[in-house]
């Protein structure tokens, strides 16, 4: 296989891009390196495309491994011919490998081995080719009643005959091409059933109680929960398919005159569809949906997350961190707009001890003590109440003063870590989770970035799935997002720095380590001397580092040091200093440069990098989260009971799942905006509409006040 040519054609790109992006891979490039600072070579390839492209080269590479595994394996059996290693060598996936491998491959010893062995293959093949023969079927059995095979067991016409048949039934299931058809059936006609095992016990998974589906209509969020109702003993499942049916289309494929042996061969299709193919395909159709739906799990994770991670900071916010609770009170931290922690303490505002006129004269000391401008509220248990308690206090007494709700999913995940002990060693858990908690407002990237991305909560059914897949694409997530934002190398914990482009757990460590004995870093090129920075880490990770107020202002940019010659010839032909980037930036220099093709060709620089450079020195450093929607605080809701259906709220997205949108009103819990009610026009995935993150308007649909739930609609009137 051409697997160059092959990527192009499946990902439609240039041939010439997809090796320049293979061979940056091979050579230990990172995917954020290559997708920033390798555009020309790559036709301008993003990290999606990379990521994909990298996948199925792994695929593909691993496709054309086997092969040859498989082909030698077959040659070492005698058994290779040159059709068949054409058919190996032709196909495309590993799955066509495995079908063409199985008749070959060495198994448990099965009735049609032992008929083999007892000499009766010559009378399987007989039967196949439906040989004519003088007398009935058991009369040209009785010659193969040898003393070898009355020794086996088979000492009469009768067993060599249903031992003959055993051979048959085994070359009929093991032909590829009858298991490619027959899977393929399978697929499109086969139904998932399921039924409860008790069905008076009351359980979540009651709607599968008595359930089917065609295998090609079901959706994701449905295998996955009958997937872990098979799991939790409450649902028996089975694939469902027409076994007559297929019987007929697998004997159609065995054309055959009648004679004597035209009931065994029959026999012996049934037989090996039945007891050798329907149990192995069905489960495979199981398989095969369990990994689609897992797949498709982690996909909206990664896109929830990346989201999360994405949104903006709220930046100059001098908070007091609320971490609710009931009976040992609400943990306060209070943190400067740096996140320095200047204060902690707890007040008791909830159950049982209810002290609200204390909890109010603590805030209010602590505003005034600390000039606080933003209260942030966990949205866990006992949530409601502390809500309820900032939000008279600030009408009472402190207008200025805001406050939100913050998800606080992992945060007891990070408090209790080894992280938060060597960070804080001198605090308790609950303080440590209250301040992370005020960090993910100020800063979310850099706070989500400590807690394992699984944690996070952002999707469906994580703890189901696939823990290596979705920790390796999470993490990719988090690598991605990190670096589309860049880091202050002075100021970035070693959590942040290890998803830095090139920087491993180890070199991160020996960053901050190398900053707190030398002090900061005031030029990227000192990047080279921290121990393990070898220059292929450097050249992956200088400009995703970022040093404010250095030596080089370029340092503070995205502008990687290999460009900085032409970063200087373009300030140079605008007419202004390095300096004026500390100053914000040249807002005008396009206009001061002129054609940027012409200047491409001039300074021996790809367009596609040069546009890039120019946008950094418009405006250094930027951001690309402050185009993210701004945090809604406060709002007059604070419970369901003060929900009327019909009322227009404004939101925000928390989770996104393929039956629609969790969105926080404001109220204790989120409500639900069915993918029925996203949109006017049909939405595929809720994803296609929402992301974790989006400031949205909603109107409540309907309120189910007993079971806590709230239905919402992002179409009015509807």
């Amino acid at each position: 296989m051409d697997i160059i040519a092959t990527l192009a054609e499946e990902l439609g790109l240039k041939r010439a891009a997809v090796e320049a992006a293979v061979a940056l891979i091979d050579e230990g490039n990172t995917i954020p390196f290559i997708a920033r600072y390798r555009k020309e070579v790559t036709g301008g390839m993003d990290d999606v495309s990379l990521r994909m492209l990298d996948d199925r080269l792994a695929y593909l590479r691993n496709l054309e491994q086997r092969k040859e595994d498989v082909i030698a394996l077959i040659g070492a059996a005698g058994k290779l011919t040159p059709e068949l290693e054409a058919d190996i060598r032709a196909a495309t996936q590993l799955q066509r490998v495995e079908d063409l491998y199985k008749p070959y491959r060495k198994k448990r010893m099965t009735r049609a081995g032992k008929a083999r062995a007892a000499g009766l293959e010559p009378l399987a093949n007989m039967i196949i080719m439906q040989a004519t023969t003088k007398g009935s079927a058991l009369d040209a059995a009785g010659a193969y009643v040898t003393p070898e095979a009355v020794e086996a067991g088979f000492d009469t016409p009768e067993k060599a005959l249903a031992g003959a048949a055993d051979i048959v039934a085994e070359t009929v299931a093991e032909d590829a091409e009858n298991v490619a058809d027959l899977r393929s059936f399978t697929e499109g006609t086969g139904e998932i059933a399921a039924v409860a095992v008790d069905a008076d016990e009351k359980t979540p998974y009651e709607p599968y109680y008595d359930f089917s589906e065609p295998a090609r209509k079901i959706p994701n969020h449905r295998i996955l929960a009958i997937d872990r109702g098979e799991r939790e003993g409450k649902l028996r499942v089975r694939v469902s398919v027409d076994a007559q049916a297929a019987v007929e289309r697998l004997g159609a494929r065995w054309p055959r005159r009648s004679g004597v042996f035209a009931p065994v061969l029959d026999a012996a299709i049934a037989d090996g569809y039945k007891r050798l193919m329907a149990p192995s395909l069905e489960r495979e159709l199981r398989a095969k949906l369990t990994v689609r739906a897992q797949m498709d799990a982690i996909k909206v994770f990664a896109k929830n997350l990346e989201g999360l991670l994405s949104a903006r900071p709220v930046r100059g916010a001098r908070v007091i961190a609320l971490d609710p609770g009931y009976r040992t009170g609400c943990k306060v931290a209070v943190l400067d707009e740096t996140g320095k922690l200047l204060d902690h303490g707890v007040v008791y505002p909830t159950p049982p001890r209810r002290d609200i006129a204390g909890t109010k004269r603590e805030l209010a000391r602590l505003t005034k003590q600390y000039d606080i401008n933003t209260v942030v509220i966990g949205n866990g248990t006992a949530s409601r109440e502390a809500e309820e308690v900032v939000s008279d206090f600030i009408a009472e007494q402190a207008p200025d003063l805001r406050y939100t709700i913050v998800n606080e999913a992992g945060a007891s995940v990070y408090s209790a870590s080894e992280l938060a002990s060597e960070e804080y060693p001198d605090l308790d858990v609950t303080t440590r989770g209250a301040m992370s908690l005020g960090r993910r407002l100020q800063d979310p990237l850099a706070e989500l970035v400590k807690i394992p991305p699984q944690s996070i909560g952002v999707g469906q059914y994580q703890h189901d799935l696939d823990q290596y897949e979705l920790a390796r694409t999470l993490g990719n997530v988090v690598e991605d997002v990190v670096n589309r934002v860049g880091v202050d190398v002075n100021t970035a914990s070693a959590s942040l720095l290890a998803y830095v482009s090139g920087i491993t757990p180890t070199v991160a460590k020996n960053i901050v380590a190398y900053r707190e004995e030398h002090g900061v870093f005031t030029d990227r090129k000192q990047l080279k001397d921290v121990p393990k920075l070898g220059p292929k880490a450097y050249l992956n990770c200088a400009g995703f580092m970022r040093i404010i107020g250095g030596d080089n202002p370029l340092d503070a940019t995205s502008v990687h040091p290999e460009s900085y010659a032409v970063a200087r010839e373009l300030l140079r032909r605008a007419g202004v200093s390095a300096a004026d980037l500390a100053r914000g930036g040249i807002p005008d220099i396009e206009q001061r440069l002129g054609s940027v093709s012409s200047l491409a060709a001039d300074l021996d620089c790809g367009v596609l990098t040069l546009f890039d450079i120019i946008a950094e020195l418009e405006k250094p450093g930027r951001d690309p989260r402050d185009d993210a929607p701004e945090v809604v605080f406060s709002s007059a809701v604070r419970s369901i009971e003060d929900l009327e259906v019909g009322m227009e709220l404004t939101g925000t997205v928390r989770n996104v799942v393929d039956f629609g949108a969790f969105v926080d009103i404001g109220v204790h819990q989120d409500g639900l905006v069915h993918i029925s009610k996203l949109s006017r026009r049909f939405v595929k995935h809720p994803s296609d509409v929402v992301t974790v993150g989006d400031t949205v308007t909603v109107w409540v649909d309907r309120i189910d006040r007993d079971r806590g739930k709230i239905s919402l609609t992002m179409v009015k009137g509807k």
